[in-house]
């Protein structure tokens, strides 16, 4: 094992070399090297799920709007913003002279184009959510985009600031059917402050400064991501000062972090809240989405709500968080984290943690022991509850959550079959085959709570974008009823009963909701934002103003 962990060392280091040099001095380029657990699933931000690639995309394109590091939305490509009286139609003016990383201008245009093409695009899951309500979207002139909507909907700044603008002259080729999905689109040309260099699947991503962007131009040349499998070569590698900064530090190596020479951990509410859920293939077969490649494999016992129910109560949150987070987190409760301020509902209760009363609920139910083997069976004994529980590989602290919860639930009578498997992969097994039992995985929500609201509804299933299969109608009533309420304190009211039902059927158990814990090398690059409110040093706002240490 040390010897290959000192093979991926030499060869990370070979690769940044041939990337380019260290940071700054001798007439050298300044390279910042940021370490991560996993790079993106897709370059084409139309059909990317994981987190990765978002960040990617805020460094190499441009929106409409900027999220801010204090949490607040403000206008970025857009210089003005004009609403219609009735809130059905904005007009918007974009900055003149913004130019594309190939040279080529961005105008009106271009922003009409992309919105127009994720429009006509359910198989962009994501974005696609984001122009629900929109009717038409028309650049009348090279800096006037004028968007209609069918119905008001709020702060739609919360819709436009992940919806990134992609070249017309590029994308037009790639519009039609399925070429918009299947685009891999390698060089990635936006207008963001840095611009694809070189990509290699699964190890590096390579960015250069943009000298042409139209805001802040960076202080640094280069930024290499570079993909490290193993969290332990990760630490390591940032103590050796093989990369300058590491995006997700694992609890266990805080401490020791803490005492690396001219390394600094930082933790803080993460730039967009996040949580982990522990997640149940709870679809009804009326519901499965054959036609889109549903499998609907669950084991049955996980469509009962009381089997769900004995979980939750088995499943000790306070425990995971001591032992996996360090107490770097606190307990989930609802699928809108607590980092959502007032969208977050402090009244519902948790099911506090009694595996008493889950043996109970189980017994009442009818799942015995049939053979005295100590698993419980369904109720005609036609299979025992050993669940499949899957994660994403590049999850280093999945692992010890799953047995933890393996011993938890063998309380129960309940035992697990755990294995991990590669993101893509796993994304393929989920969404939306639903070719699984459990999961650990997790959501980062929007500004806005609609990004996460929308998941558990009964039209996102065949889109993937549910990823238990949960079907509640007056959870469906609500979402569409939130979604055109314009009075904030009515839509947080809705907002707040739809958290309740989800968390009351059970559709999901929060373990917790994490701080966000990164690092980085004192002695490379100064000027880091880690004081904010909210902490994300792979953000723009940071890799903008960074620059080397003199």
């Amino acid at each position: 094992m040390k010897q290959k962990a000192l093979y991926i060392l030499v060869l990370a280091a070979l690769i940044l070399s041939a990337c380019g040099g260290l940071a700054g001095g001798g007439g050298q380029p300044s390279v910042v090297r940021i370490g991560w657990a996993s790079g993106p699933d897709s370059l084409n931000i139309g059909v990317a799920w994981l987190a990765s690639a978002y960040t990617i995309s805020e460094l190499t394109y441009s929106s409409m709007y900027e999220f801010k590091l204090d949490g607040t939305l403000g206008l970025d490509l857009g210089t003005k913003e004009t609403a219609s009286a009735d809130g059905l139609v904005y007009t918007y003016k974009i900055r003149d002279g913004v130019k594309f990383h190939d040279g080529q201008p961005l105008t009106a245009k271009d922003v009409a184009f992309t919105y127009n093409l994720v429009m006509a695009h359910e198989d962009f899951p994501t974005l696609h959510s984001y122009v629900e309500h929109f009717v038409s979207v028309e650049a009348p002139d090279a800096s006037t985009v004028v968007i209609t909507l069918d119905q008001p909907i709020p702060n739609i700044a919360s819709k436009l600031v992940f919806l990134y603008i992609l070249p017309e002259h590029i994308w037009k080729d790639h519009s039609e059917d399925d070429a918009a999905a299947a685009y891999e689109n390698l060089e990635m040309i936006g207008s963001g402050p840095f611009k694809m260099l070189e990509y290699k699947p699964n190890e590096f991503i390579r960015l250069g400064v943009n000298k042409d962007y139209y805001g802040a131009v960076p202080k640094v040349d280069e930024v290499i991501f570079q993909v490290f499998s193993s969290s332990d070569v990760l630490i390591q590698a940032l103590k050796t000062g093989q990369v300058d900064m590491i995006t997700s530090v694992p609890n266990t190596s805080v401490e020791t972090l803490k005492s690396a020479e001219n390394v600094k951990v930082v933790t803080g509410a993460p730039l967009s809240p996040d949580l982990e859920d522990i997640i149940f293939n709870m679809v009804d077969p009326a519901n499965c989405p054959t036609a889109d490649g549903g499998l609907c494999t669950g084991h049955p016992a996980l469509r009962d709500k009381q089997v769900r129910l004995a979980m939750a109560y088995a499943t000790d949150k306070n425990k995971i968080i001591e032992i996996v987070k360090l107490g770097l987190a606190t307990p989930g409760i609802a699928l809108i984290p607590s980092g959502m301020g007032e969208w977050f509902n402090i009244e519902v209760k948790d099911f506090e943690y009694d595996p008493a009363k889950g043996n109970q609920l189980l017994d009442e139910a009818g799942y015995k022991d049939a053979n005295g083997d100590g698993i419980r069976d369904m109720p005609d004994g036609s299979r025992p509850l050993t669940f499949r529980m899957n994660w994403p590989s590049s999850d280093n602290e999945a692992p010890r959550i799953a047995e933890l919860l393996s011993e938890m639930w063998r309380e129960l009578g309940i035992t697990l079959e755990m294995q991990a498997v590669e993101s893509d992969a796993l994304t393929s097994k989920c969404c939306p085959a639903l070719d699984y039992d459990l999961m650990i995985w997790g959501w980062v929500a929007d500004p806005d709570p609609n990004s996460l609201l929308i998941v558990p509804t009964t039209d996102q299933i065949p889109t993937g974008y549910n990823e238990t299969g949960y079907s509640n109608p007056r959870y469906d009533e609500l979402f569409a009823a939130q979604g055109a309420e314009l009075d904030k304190d009515k839509r947080i009211k809705m907002a707040w009963e739809m958290q309740q039902l989800v968390h009351d059927d059970v559709a999901y158990i929060i373990p917790y909701y994490p701080y966000a814990v990164q690092a980085y090398r004192t002695d490379r690059f100064t000027g880091w934002l880690d004081t904010e409110t909210k902490l994300a040093l792979e953000d723009p706002s940071s890799l903008t103003i960074i620059e080397p240490v003199k």
